[in-house]
């Protein structure tokens, strides 16, 4: 069995974005971003709707998009991944 030692970190290159707010979830511009775009660290890559306004869905890092992992319409929870990354 293998400890980590305090403050080692796994080499995973990928991470996700995820919803900040319960609501619904609406792509930028009403369509995906394609994959392999480059997402920058406090992009916008969606919204969620919630009571009348909508909060901003901003990427936590900066990356090649693999992936959106909500789509249009659907309803998302606080954290739940909507997109995942490749990070540089």
């Amino acid at each position: 069995m293998t400890i980590l030692s305090h403050g080692e970190q796994l080499g995973v290159p990928e991470r996700v974005i995820v919803a900040p707010a319960l609501g619904v979830f609406r792509p930028v511009d009403d369509a995906p971003p394609p994959e392999g775009k480059v997402v920058r660290k406090g992009d916008v890559v969606g919204v969620v709707e919630v009571g009348g306004r909508t909060v901003p869905v901003r990427s936590a890092f900066t990356g090649r998009l693999l992936g959106m992992m909500a789509h249009a319409g659907e309803r998302v929870r606080e954290n739940q991944p909507v997109a995942w990354l490749r990070v540089h």
